[in-house]
């Protein structure tokens, strides 16, 4: 048997200074029922608005770090208080904040661990949920020289590169083996760090006003006078005075591995991993990469798990297709010789859904639509179209049955070729409106790279008792 979720024995709190609006923030974490996730709550606003930690609730901001946003209400820089429940292998805990910083403490996850295991760790009765890598993740940015691949491996492992362009940090390198024995002595303590000039942009800004080189390792990348470093004791509020150490460092802080920066990326993806919403079996090889190329990867691994447990809700094995005829017929409620979409082969939840229609010479429609010269009637590609938008509406409810999606119209409709005997209609749906359960869709069918049909059409989700009496 697998592991069991697990939450906190009882709730703790813990009070700081925030890192970039330099605020006393008080965060507490309590404990979760299964199937909870991770949710932030804004204990200082109005009605405790909830913050549920996914990666659809990502957004990028001048604050560098994990921020997110759900309905108007934000968390900012969360990374070291996700990474210290993921790398706690810990799933449901509720996490009340009264601002919008949980407080930066040391600048590690260190503190946050050990206010965890203050609490203790409670094994919960549900199965914890894992996406158990069978294939390839990968995500490039070639111009950061950014790679981050996710490859199938027994268990859960990061191997981590950077490589900086100064003399005091230089190539760094470092894994995660197993997180069991290793993630709280060897990662969570190591901290946040920047580069003197980053440092200095960060204060013009008006951020970093809770940061101090107690909570934060600055490498100098440049050179600095002294007038320089005055101001930045000013800036740091900090009686001593700031000079540039023998290390490389401000103020000549030791670090705690030879490799903190390093070991501290690796931190700050643990607590970007937590945005999935489950556990990972497999092995994350990574070069130069930071937040945002974190975030892209996670999106890329949650829409391969959405993949995943919707073929295999379905039953299907076909790894080049995502869902197949008898599968598709569990949610559309159409049959032959009017279901008109053969194979599901991408998703994204309510975003966007490929098809495909296989055109074959037997087709009721072909013997009296230009007989002796086959063509698919315009009407039936649109329906197509009209079919794949069901289907990508339809998919995600839990009663599909009970359903129906009625198109409200059609605009800018073009055809573009005709469509033949032996064509293979790739259909494409994005859509580009949401307004309750009504829909816009942009449709487009495909022969080949072809574009042979396009239209944008409206659609309803109803339910179907009230559309349809009862017999």
């Amino acid at each position: 048997m697998g592991k069991m979720q697990k939450t906190i024995k009882k709730s703790v709190s813990v009070s700081g200074i925030s890192l970039h609006t330099g605020k006393m923030n008080r965060i507490t974490f309590n404990p979760a029922p299964e199937d909870t996730w991770l949710k932030f709550i804004r204990v200082d606003l109005p009605g405790k608005p909830v913050v549920d930690v996914t990666v659809d609730n990502v957004v990028e901001e001048l604050y560098r770090g994990t921020n997110l946003t759900q309905n108007g209400v934000s968390v900012k820089v969360v990374e070291h208080v996700l990474a210290a429940f993921y790398g706690l292998e810990i799933d449901n805990v509720i996490i009340e904040l009264d601002g919008e910083e949980p407080p930066v403490l040391d600048g590690s996850a260190k503190p946050f661990v050990d206010l965890i295991l203050k609490a203790g760790i409670q094994e919960q009765k549900k199965p914890k949920h894992y996406f158990d890598v069978k294939e390839v993740i990968q995500y490039s940015m070639p111009k950061r020289g950014t790679d981050v691949h996710l490859i199938p491996f027994r268990e859960f492992r990061i191997t981590f590169m950077v490589d900086f362009p100064n003399r005091v940090l230089g190539t760094q390198y470092t894994t995660l083996e197993s997180i069991e024995e290793e993630f709280v002595s060897d990662f969570a303590p190591a901290r946040t760090f920047g580069f003197l000039s980053e440092a200095e942009k960060l204060l013009d800004e008006g951020l970093a006003k809770g940061g101090t080189l107690e909570n934060a390792i600055v490498f100098v990348d440049k050179k600095v006078e002294e007038d320089e470093l005055e101001h930045l004791r000013k800036q740091f509020k900090l009686k001593e005075k700031v000079f540039v150490g023998e290390n490389g460092i401000l103020n000549n802080t030791p670090l705690r591995f030879y490799n903190e920066p390093c070991r501290h990326k690796v931190l700050d993806m643990l607590g970007d991993l937590s945005l999935l919403g489950f556990s990972i079996k497999g092995h994350i090889i990574a070069a130069r990469s930071g937040h945002n190329t974190n975030i892209e990867f996670v999106k890329l691994i949650k829409k391969q798990y959405d993949k995943h447990q919707l073929a295999q809700k379905y039953g299907v094995e076909d790894k080049e297709v995502l869902l197949d005829t008898q599968a598709i017929e569990k949610i559309l409620p159409h049959r032959y010789p009017f279901l008109l979409v053969d194979k599901i082969i991408d998703i994204e939840p309510l975003k966007k859904v490929i098809g495909v229609k296989n055109v074959t010479r037997n087709e009721p429609f072909f013997d009296g639509h230009f007989p002796g010269h086959p063509i698919m009637p315009g009407v039936l590609i649109l329906e197509s179209l009209a079919q794949t938008g069901g289907f990508l509406l339809l998919h995600t409810l839990k009663n599909p049955e009970e359903k129906l999606v009625y198109f409200l119209g059609l605009n800018d409709v073009k055809f573009r070729r005709p469509v033949v005997p032996g064509d293979q209609l790739t259909l494409v749906i994005d859509v580009e409106h949401r307004r309750g359960q009504t829909f816009r869709f942009l449709g487009r069918a495909f022969v080949g790279s072809e574009l042979a049909c396009e239209a944008r059409l409206l659609a309803s989700v109803v339910d179907k008792k009230e559309v349809m009496p009862e017999t």
